[in-house]
C-alpha cells in the first residue's frame, strides 16, 4: 500500500519571507500555512505491483483559499502510472488554509509526497520464536538518510536494545521476543522521536524513522513552496517540462525564451537575444547574480549554460528591478541548481549537434557537501567539416564549441537556507572559414575569416539568514573575456580580465514592509590589439572600398570600474495591493558620470480567489553606459553620457479556467542620449555623439495551458514598433531587428508508454533591409538610375542606396518545428530518444539580400532548410 503521509506531505523548498505568497522559513508571528485534514491514498498500480516495482512520487499541489486542492502539478516523477495514481488521488485532499497574522486564508503552494512500497514480509520457519526488526532514519521530508543516530528499542518491562544508524542511515535488532516495543531515535541537531512497533515470531518488520531538524532562533519550519510575488512587473518563467519538450529548441532552456512574448526572432544563426525592440547589447545575461558576455554558443543552436544544470531562468523584458543595472532592455537572470545530496546521479547525451555530460552527488566523507561536474562539445567538426570540405564550400572548419561547469557546494543541516557555493564555469567557440577569393566589391579582403570567443568565472556565494527577519546574500567572482577576430591582414583582439561582486541584505521591517538593500560593482583591465582601416582622410575618394583604405594598428591597455548601489521596499499596505519602489545609483569611469534610475512597480488582485485577476503596471529609468569602443579612445570618444530609456508598463493576468490563463500587456519605450555615430566626421575629431534617440511601442499577449499529465502549450502575440533617429533633425527610421508581428503557437501531448510529440509554428515579419536596388514588385523602377560608383583604382562598384535606411521589409517567415520523444525507464536508470525537426516543410525563408557586382541585380539569400536533430541520453 501507498505509505501515509499525512505528517511528512510535502517537501522543504527554497524560502522566501515574502508576506503574502512568499512561504518556506516564516517568522513566527501568527501566519500559519496549509495543514492537511485527511489523507487519501492512491490505487496502487497493479502492473507495478505484479512486478515489485515502487516509487515516489512529489506533487506541487495549489491550495485555494478554502482549502482545496485546485491543481496538482508533478514536481518529481515517479513513472506516468505512478503520476496518474497521486494526481487522481490528491484531488480529494483537504487542507486547513493558510492564514496572515489578521486570520485572512490565502492561496499556497505545497510539496506534498506520494510514496507507494510494498509491504515487505521475511517468512522464517515456523519454529523460530524470535522476531527482527530493521529500519531506517531519514531527514524528514527530504528522504535523504541520517547517519549516526542513537535508536533505542524498549519492550516494556524487559531489556533495551541500542543501535546506531550506518552511513545509509540503517539499523537492524535481531532476537527479539514477540510483544509489542518503544522505539526511541535521537540525533543532534534534530528533534528526538518516539514510536511503537509490533514484532511477531518469524517476521521481519520494518520501520523508517524521519527525524525533524530543530527549530531555531523563533523561526517555523513550514513545510511549503509558495508562489512569491515578483519584485517586476512582469517575470517569465518557463517549467522544466516545457524547457525540455519545446520543439525546434532541441531542449535548451534558453533557446526556450525565444518562444516567448517580446522576443524577436534573430536573423539566420545570427544567436542574439532581441527583446522589446532593442539592440542585442541592451539585454544582459547573468548566471547566479553575475553577468555573462553571452548566451548562445555561434549559430544560436545552443546555450552556454546546458539545461540540465539550471535551477531557474527568469526573464524580464522590460520594468525590471532595481537590483539589475546598466541595461536599457531587457535582463535573463539564470541559476545553476544545488547538487543532488541523495546519492550519485548522472546523465550522457549524445545528438548530431554536441555531446555533454553530468555527474553529481555527496562529496565523500561529509555530511553537508556536495558537487556537480559537467561538460559539453560540438562534434559538428567531426562530421560536418569533412562533408562541407568535399562539397567545395568556403567552410572548411565547422563551428567548435564547448563549455564546462563545477560547482561545490557546502549547505548546514540545522540551517538549509544558509549556505556556501563554488562554482567554475566557462565557453569557447572558434570558427574559421577559407576564402580563397576576395570578397565581392572589396579586393584586399582575401584568406581566412576566422573568429574566437571565450568566457571564463570562477565564482564565489555565501548566504545567511541573520535573524527572524534579516537574510544576507553575497556573490563575488573574477573573470576573463576573449575575443578574437582576423580577416586577412586585418584584424581586433580584445582580452578583459574582471571583478565582480554583489551584497544584498533583505530585512523585514513590519509584517507589510520588506526592504532590499544592495551594492554591486565589476571593475577590471582590457587589453586591445587591431589593424584596421582607417577613416577617409581629405581628398580621398568617398566610394573607396573599406579594404583599401590605409591601416591603422593599435595596441593599448586600459581600466574600467563601474559601481552601483539601490535600494528597493516591498510594501503591502493591502493583501491585494503589492508596491515596489526603489531607486537605482550606477557611476562609470568611462563617462565619469554619475546615473540616478527610479522606478516603481505594482500589482493589485482585483479578485484573490479563482478566476484570479491582476492588475499590474511600472514605471522606470534605466541608464546604459557607452561600449567600450565607443567611449574609449582612439576607438570611440571621450565624454559620452550614458544611454537612456524611459519605461512604461500596463497588463492584466487573468485566469480562464483552472488549466488556462491569458496575460495582456501594454508597453513603451521613451530612448534619449543614444550612442550613434557622428553624422560630419570632417567637423571633429569625435567618432561618437549622445544625439541619437527614439521610441519603442508594442503590446504582448500570452494564451497559456499549464502544463498537467498530459499537455501544456501557449500562444504568444506580440505587436511592436522600434523607431530611431541620429540626431533631433535627421529622419525618423525603423530598426533592422523591428519586428511588427510576432505570432508563436506551440503544444507538447504525453500518449502514455514514454511517447510524447509536439509542435511549434512561427509566423513573424521580415526583416529589414537598405536596398540598393530597385524592386520592380514594390517600386516604380526607373532604368536610368544609376545604383553605384565605380572606384577606378580597384576595379570596383560602390552601393548608393535606393531607398531610406531600412526602407524594405524582407518576406514573412514561418516555419514549422517538430519533436517526438519517447522514453523507457528501467528500475535504476531510464533512457531516451527523441528527433528535432526545424522547419520541417523546408520553407526558403528570406534572410537578406545579394547583389552583383555593379548593382544592378538582386536576389533573395535564404536560411536553413530543413534541419533535424536526433538525441539519445541516459539518466540515473
Amino acid at each position: 500500500m501507498p505509505a501515509p503521509t499525512d505528517k511528512n506531505a510535502t517537501l522543504p523548498a527554497k524560502t522566501s519571507d515574502a508576506p503574502a505568497k512568499g512561504v518556506g522559513k516564516a517568522a513566527a508571528t501568527g501566519v500559519s500555512f496549509p495543514k492537511p485534514l485527511n489523507y487519501v491514498a492512491p490505487v496502487y498500480p497493479e502492473q507495478a505491483r505484479r512486478e515489485g516495482v515502487e516509487a515516489v512520487v512529489l506533487l506541487k499541489l495549489d491550495i485555494s483559499a478554502r482549502g482545496e486542492v485546485i491543481r496538482a502539478e508533478v514536481y518529481r516523477s515517479g513513472g506516468q502510472a505512478f503520476d496518474e495514481a497521486a494526481k487522481l488521488a490528491s484531488t480529494k485532499l483537504r487542507f486547513s488554509p493558510a492564514r496572515k497574522a489578521d486570520g485572512t486564508p490565502f492561496a499556497a503552494r505545497i510539496v506534498y509526497r506520494y510514496k507507494f512500497a510494498i509491504e515487505e514480509v521475511e517468512v522464517v520457519k515456523p519454529k523460530v520464536t524470535w522476531g527482527r526488526l530493521e529500519g531506517r532514519v531519514e531527514i524528514a521530508r527530504l528522504e535523504v538518510p541520517l547517519a549516526g543516530a542513537e535508536v533505542v528499542i524498549k519492550k516494556p518491562g524487559g531489556k533495551s536494545v541500542a543501535r546506531r544508524s550506518d552511513g545509509q542511515g540503517r539499523f537492524d535488532a535481531s532476537e527479539l521476543e514477540p510483544g509489542k516495543y518503544e522505539v526511541t531515535v535521537k540525533a543532534d541537531g534534530h528533534q528526538p522521536l518516539t514510536t511503537n512497533v509490533q514484532i511477531a515470531a518469524g517476521v521481519a518488520s520494518r520501520l523508517t524513522l524521519r527525524l525533524n531538524p530543530d527549530v531555531d532562533e523563533g523561526v517555523i519550519d513550514v513545510l511549503v513552496e509558495g508562489v512569491r510575488p515578483p519584485r517586476e512587473v512582469t517575470r517569465r518563467t518557463i517549467e522544466r517540462r516545457e524547457i525540455e519538450r519545446i520543439p525546434g529548441t532541441s531542449g535548451d532552456a534558453l533557446r526556450s525564451i525565444q518562444s516567448l512574448p517580446g522576443v524577436a526572432r534573430p536573423p539566420g544563426l545570427a544567436g542574439l537575444l532581441l527583446v522589446r525592440g532593442s539592440a542585442p547589447q541592451d539585454t544582459q545575461t547573468f548566471v547566479d547574480g553575475i553577468g555573462v558576455p553571452l548566451i548562445y554558443h555561434f549559430g544560436g543552436l545552443s546555450s552556454v549554460i546546458p539545461t540540465e544544470v539550471l535551477s531557474k531562468i527568469d526573464f524580464y523584458p522590460g520594468n525590471f528591478s532595481a537590483r539589475y543595472g546598466r541595461r536599457q532592455g531587457g535582463i535573463v537572470d539564470a541559476g545553476i541548481r544545488d547538487p543532488a545530496t541523495d546519492g550519485y546521479h548522472g546523465m550522457a547525451q549524445l545528438d548530431l549537434i554536441d555531446a555533454r555530460f553530468v555527474f553529481e552527488g555527496p562529496i565523500p566523507g561529509t555530511e553537508e557537501w556536495s558537487f556537480l561536474a559537467s561538460g559539453r562539445r560540438s562534434w559538428m567538426d567531426a562530421w560536418l567539416g569533412p562533408v562541407l570540405e568535399e562539397a567545395g564550400a568556403g567552410v572548411t572548419t565547422a563551428p567548435v564549441y564547448y563549455d564546462y561547469q563545477l560547482v561545490v557546494q557546502h549547505r548546514p543541516k540545522k540551517q538549509k537556507e544558509d549556505g556556501f557555493r563554488m562554482s567554475f564555469y566557462g565557453s569557447d567557440d572558434a570558427i574559421e572559414i577559407l576564402n580563397n577569393d576576395p570578397i565581392p566589391n572589396e579586393p584586399a579582403l582575401s584568406g581566412s575569416l576566422g573568429l574566437h570567443t571565450a568566457f571564463q568565472r570562477l565564482q564565489f556565494g555565501y548566504q545567511k539568514r541573520l535573524s527572524s527577519k534579516g537574510r544576507f546574500v553575497a556573490d563575488l567572482a573574477v573573470g576573463r573575456d576573449e575575443i578574437e577576430f582576423s580577416l586577412g591582414s586585418l584584424f581586433f583582439d580584445l582580452e578583459l580580465y574582471q571583478l565582480f561582486g554583489r551584497y544584498e541584505y533583505q530585512h523585514r521591517f513590519l509584517p507589510w514592509m520588506k526592504g532590499n538593500f544592495g551594492i554591486d560593482m565589476f571593475r577590471g583591465v582590457a587589453g586591445v590589439a587591431a589593424r584596421l582601416p582607417s577613416a577617409p582622410s581629405p581628398g580621398q575618394a568617398p566610394n573607396q572600398p573599406f579594404s583599401t583604405r590605409n591601416l591603422s594598428e593599435i595596441q593599448q591597455d586600459t581600466s574600467y570600474y563601474q559601481p552601483g548601489a539601490y535600494t528597493e521596499f516591498e510594501l503591502t499596505p493591502h493583501p491585494r495591493l503589492r508596491l515596489v519602489p526603489g531607486v537605482r545609483l550606477d557611476y562609470a569611469r568611462a563617462t565619469e558620470r554619475w546615473d540616478v534610475n527610479p522606478r516603481f512597480n505594482a500589482r493589485f488582485t482585483v479578485i484573490d480567489d479563482f478566476p484570479k485577476t491582476t492588475i499590474k503596471a511600472g514605471a522606470g529609468l534605466y541608464s546604459q553606459p557607452p561600449q567600450f569602443q565607443e567611449a574609449v579612445p582612439p576607438f570611440g570618444t571621450k565624454g559620452l553620457r550614458s544611454n537612456r530609456a524611459l519605461h512604461f508598463g500596463l497588463g492584466v493576468e487573468q485566469d480562464i479556467t483552472k488549466q488556462i490563463d491569458i496575460s495582456v500587456e501594454g508597453f513603451y519605450k521613451l530612448l534619449d542620449q543614444q550612442v550613434v555615430p557622428n553624422a560630419d566626421r570632417s567637423s571633429s575629431l569625435s567618432t561618437y555623439t549622445n544625439d541619437g534617440q527614439g521610441y519603442v511601442a508594442g503590446a504582448e499577449v500570452l494564451l497559456k495551458y499549464k502544463p498537467d499529465e498530459h499537455f501544456f502549450g501557449w500562444l504568444a502575440y506580440t505587436l511592436s514598433r522600434s523607431v530611431r533617429q541620429n540626431g533631433p533633425e535627421e529622419e525618423e527610421f525603423l530598426v533592422p531587428f523591428d519586428q511588427p508581428h510576432i505570432l508563436t503557437v506551440l503544444g507538447s501531448y504525453r500518449f502514455g508508454r514514454g511517447w510524447e510529440a509536439g509542435a511549434r509554428f512561427r509566423l513573424v515579419s521580415g526583416g529589414l533591409q537598405t536596398p540598393h536596388v530597385c524592386n520592380p514588385k514594390i517600386d516604380s523602377c526607373d532604368e536610368t538610375r544609376i545604383n553605384a560608383l565605380y572606384h577606378g583604382a580597384s576595379g570596383v562598384y560602390t552601393a548608393i542606396p535606393f531607398g531610406a535606411v531600412s526602407s524594405e521589409r524582407l518576406p514573412l517567415f514561418h516555419a514549422l518545428d517538430v519533436r517526438v520523444d519517447k522514453t523507457w525507464k528501467f528500475k535504476a536508470w531510464k533512457l531516451a530518444f527523441y528527433v528535432d525537426i526545424q522547419n520541417i516543410y523546408n520553407h526558403e525563408n528570406v534572410e537578406a539580400l545579394r547583389y552583383n557586382f555593379n548593382y544592378t541585380e538582386r536576389q533573395y539569400t535564404t536560411g536553413l532548410p530543413i534541419l533535424p536533430s536526433l538525441g539519445l541520453r541516459g539518466d540515473f
